[in-house]
């Protein structure tokens, strides 16, 4: 496919819908599968919540392993297409594997061990989609506006995903003890995630480029000289905390609703999910225009205040009783400020290939997307594992979750306090990486100019301005950047 004309809406729309995958996968992930393995298994929460956690351990291989395919592959598709369209197929499948019901003849060590198995298959898949997905946008565009068009589209179509991932399996598990229902829910999303990427392959394009061949061992360097970029190591903040205080809300919230307010029944628990995520969605519609008229972080400046207060607010409707019509209400004007920070993510990760360049002299965007990529499922992993713990801290009984009986009253008031203070904390520091992320337009153009001048097809002089930006976005002396050697040596 050729570049011209190919910045229209129907090829935004298409570059889009892959993110149905990215973004409703980790929903049905973090709202249900601790709660399918210890309400319909009787797992111990403290195992199942570390299940993720060491699915991320194995990211650590795959995921700059991908990277490193990803850009060393050629194809007539485009090496991240080509990728997406094999991952579309093992994707479907290894999402259903882990939601098979297995018992171990009643040994919580083997059902453990089979249930880590299945989430490192899974991680695997979705490592071969969304490692070349979050690298293809610079190979489509290069333009800073521009990019941001195509990111905002992307995550309403993340926030669609959500939607779907949050509310189909509330309508369809009606019993959350019941182990088969998840199974069901399964298949039907494997079925909605491979057409996703596949409509994705189709309607996109990349430029062909020349292929950048390196061992193993420069591929595990190469991909942690990634964190030298000082505007990486901050976005991987803003990563980190962003999205695992999200986590927290889809995570918990089947046992804030069922635990601490006893309202699963008579669809409240679809009512939460779905006020949160349709508020999602309307806040990435809100958020693109002024994302295009401000900077890519501001709308993260401008949600996640709003989104602390909301929370906190929470506390004061935390239990059994409690005006059903409020938690609403404040669920929304949290799904909305919740739309900033995703907003802003992917828009960010976009530019720090050439920040990245810049300091290299490599264009890479596929080892940068594998290290995105495998810090958004080590923000999802330790979420889950920091539930489970913090759940078993709080005196969590799941032989009486698995048997439908009510946790004790002290339990209760704990589970509120740790999906309030929890999301309030990572919020917290959120902000702050945000405050210090220092790319926006101004800085990116000026990047982009450097890296003309440096291949030759800038004849100007880089002004004490230009210097200075260039030296506080990368972290680096200007006389030190532009060095292949930068990629090659951690130090």
């Amino acid at each position: 496919m050729t570049n011209s004309g190919k910045h229209g809406t129907l090829s935004k729309i298409s570059y889009g819908f892959a993110d149905i995958y990215g973004g409703g996968a980790f929903v049905v992930i973090s709202t249900f599968y601790t709660v399918f393995l210890t309400k319909s298994l009787g797992m111990h929460t403290a195992l199942a919540g570390t299940i993720p956690l060491i699915g991320k351990i194995w990211d650590a291989i795959t995921d700059p392993l991908m990277g490193n395919i990803a850009d060393r592959t050629k194809s007539r598709f485009g090496a991240k297409r080509f990728w997406m369209l094999v991952g579309s197929i093992i994707s479907a499948i290894t999402f259903i594997v882990m939601w098979i019901p297995f018992m171990a003849g009643g040994s919580q060590i083997g059902q453990y061990i089979f249930y880590i198995l299945m989430y490192m298959l899974f991680s695997t898949g979705f490592t071969i989609v969304m490692v070349p997905y979050n690298g293809l946008l610079p190979d489509m565009v290069e333009d800073y506006t521009s990019r941001a068009k195509f990111s905002s589209i992307r995550m309403i179509f993340s926030a669609l995903g959500a939607i779907i991932a949050g509310l189909v399996p509330t309508i369809m598990i009606k019993d959350n003890t019941n182990k088969w229902q998840y199974l069901n829910v399964a298949i039907i999303f494997a079925v909605i995630f491979f057409n996703a990427i596949v409509l994705t392959f189709l309607g996109t394009w990349e430029r062909q480029k020349e292929v950048q061949k390196v061992t193993m061992k420069e591929t595990f360097t190469q991909s942690f000289t990634v964190f030298k970029s000082h505007s990486f190591r901050l976005f991987i903040g803003i990563f980190i905390f962003g999205q695992a205080a999200a986590d927290f809300i889809t995570g918990l919230a089947v046992y804030y609703i069922d635990d601490v307010l006893h309202a699963y029944g008579g669809g409240n628990f679809t009512k939460l999910m779905g006020v949160i995520l349709i508020s999602q969605f309307l806040g990435m519609i809100l958020f693109a225009p002024i994302m295009a008229a401000t900077s890519k972080k501001f709308p993260i400046l401008l949600g996640t205040p709003i989104r602390i207060v909301a929370t906190f607010a929470m506390l004061f409707f935390s239990h059994e009783g409690a005006p059903f019509v409020i938690i609403l209400a404040l669920s929304f004007v949290i799904g909305l400020a919740m739309a900033g920070t995703s907003t802003s993510i992917y828009a960010i990760l976009s530019d720090l290939t050439e920040v990245d360049e810049l300091i290299t002299s490599i264009n890479r965007p596929g080892i940068c997307s594998g290290m995105a990529t495998f810090t958004r499922k080590i923000a999802a992993g330790l979420s889950s594992a920091m539930i489970g713990i913090l759940l078993a801290m709080v005196g969590y009984d799941e032989k009486l979750a698995s048997s439908g009986q009510m946790q004790s009253m002290a339990t209760q008031k704990g589970i509120a306090n740790v999906y309030v203070f929890a999301q309030i904390i990572l919020l917290v520091i959120t902000l702050c990486f945000t405050v210090l992320f220092p790319v926006t337009k101004k800085e990116y153009d000026i990047i982009r100019k450097e890296i003309s001048r440096r291949k030759g097809e800038d004849t100007s002089t880089a002004s004490a301005e230009e210097i200075a930006v260039c030296e506080k976005v990368t972290g680096y002396k200007y006389d030190q950047l532009w060095n292949k050697d930068n990629a090659y040596k951690i130090k």
